[in-house]
């Protein structure tokens, strides 16, 4: 008799006006014929509140087809007790639900919980290839086999975000988004990385706000290849109204670590207060500008993935940015960015402050998130673990053992980083 699977969901791509998305029959019979070597990690951390019976069910339905895509998925949980037993009992059956461990180096400063619950899940992983997923972002075995493919010759890979419903919110930042795509990138929710090159960094800072750019950043400092795939799309959920309006400051804050584009933006409202006193009618033109720009960011991504209205959110956008951006630096000058429950000063370290941390000489001390390295005349060697191994120390840049289970640090070799497969970090001369 023919075997039955059951039918899930999976994240279609057509237009849709609520925040629930369009979805599609999807046979997990298809997925389970050739499921990929690589592990799923996505941090979680959800308080409740209304909907959430929806939003347990809708993941776990996804989970379910992640685990017949790839070999492993693991959620790393830092809800509350009560909302994590609730979580376990839900997707336990797909998936590897673990609790968020803070490292020694950071522990006393990790702010940024999405950091901690990620590198928690590379440690973890039981494979070399992993891909790192928040938790509204929605891939489909054809995103993630053309990303795994991409670490063949990477360290770190990135798509770009497309979202899978377009109520007013979701076109109002999916400007955002194009505006970014046409002039310099849009950074995602996911990216694919190698574990030993997570490892051999000694994972990245958990006290800047602007994590994503912080892990790019780190792995590009210590000689990694980082790849980004503009032609390559995934879905991720909407954002409901209130996490709309609790992003604006926040996207904004983010540019702080990118002082061209500060200086830009800085300049918004000034600039369009001169056109407005000036030529009140050539402001029409500037704004008009912001659409093309946003049209061509669209065409880049692909006009089946994004309605053709949403260019035309670019002019507001702009002007909120014009406004948020300095209420931005005022947060800076006040001390940092309050999110989450915490107050972040970084928006993400430059690649000279990382680079300088990370020195391939092995001569600087490490300081700041990264701990301190032994400096003594014997060479430097770092294990790095198969996946599945436990580190007892991967890296003296950054302890990623749990508190209280310190010992003594490894020595490390710079330059080459060996390993058994192949060496992950290659001085940039030798690349071709």
């Amino acid at each position: 008799m023919r075997e039955q699977y059951p039918r899930i969901h999976l994240s279609h791509r057509r237009f849709g006006a609520g925040c629930a998305g369009n979805v599609r029959d999807v046979s997990t019979a298809g997925l389970r014929q050739a499921r990929l070597d690589a592990e799923v990690v996505i941090p979680v951390k959800w308080c409740g509140g209304p909907g959430e019976v929806y939003r347990i069910d809708e993941m776990g339905r996804y989970l379910a087809a992640l685990r017949h895509a790839v070999r492993h998925v693991t959620v790393v949980d830092g809800s509350p007790a009560g909302e994590r037993r609730r979580h376990e009992e839900a997707w336990g059956a797909y998936a590897r639900i673990l609790a968020p461990e803070a490292w020694p180096a950071a522990a006393a400063r990790a702010t940024n919980g999405k950091v901690v619950g990620a590198v928690t899940g590379i440690r973890a992983a039981r494979h070399e290839l992993v891909v790192l997923a928040d938790d509204d972002v929605r891939h489909t075995p054809d995103s993630l086999a053309t990303m795994i493919r991409a670490l063949a010759d990477a360290d770190l890979v990135r798509p770009v975000n497309v979202y899978d419903a377009w109520p007013w919110q979701a076109r109002w930042d999916g400007a955002r988004s194009l505006v970014n795509v046409a002039i310099a990138t849009d950074w995602p929710g996911t990216f694919a990385v190698r574990r030993s090159t997570v490892l051999a960094c000694g994972g990245w800072s958990a006290e800047v706000l602007f994590e994503n750019l912080e892990l790019w950043r780190t792995v590009q400092a210590l000689g990694g290849r980082a790849v980004a795939l503009d032609g390559v799309t995934v879905s991720r959920r909407a954002p409901t109204p209130s996490m709309f309006w609790s992003q604006r400051v926040r996207q904004a804050y983010d540019d702080l670590a990118q002082p061209q584009r500060l200086v830009v933006e800085l300049a918004i409202l000034p600039a369009l207060g001169a056109v407005a006193r000036a030529r009140p009618r050539a402001l029409a033109l500037v704004l008009g500008a912001a659409v093309a720009v946003a049209h061509r960011g669209r065409c880049r991504v692909g006009t089946d993935r994004v309605p053709p209205s949403v260019p035309l959110w670019a002019p507001v956008w702009v002007l909120e940015r014009g406004v948020c951006v300095w209420i931005a630096l005022g947060s800076r000058l006040k001390g940092g960015m309050r999110y989450g429950g915490r107050r972040f000063r970084v928006a993400a370290h430059s690649a000279g402050w990382l680079t300088r941390r990370l020195d391939p000489d092995g001569q600087r001390r490490r300081t700041g998130p990264y701990g301190r390295a032994r400096q003594d005349g014997h060479a430097r060697t770092t294990h790095i673990p198969a996946p599945g191994e436990s580190d007892p120390c991967p890296n003296p840049c950054m302890d990623l053992r749990p508190v209280g289970t310190e010992g003594p640090r490894p020595h490390r070799t710079h330059g080459r980083l060996e390993q058994v497969a192949r060496p992950v970090l290659r001085p940039r001369k030798e690349r071709r």
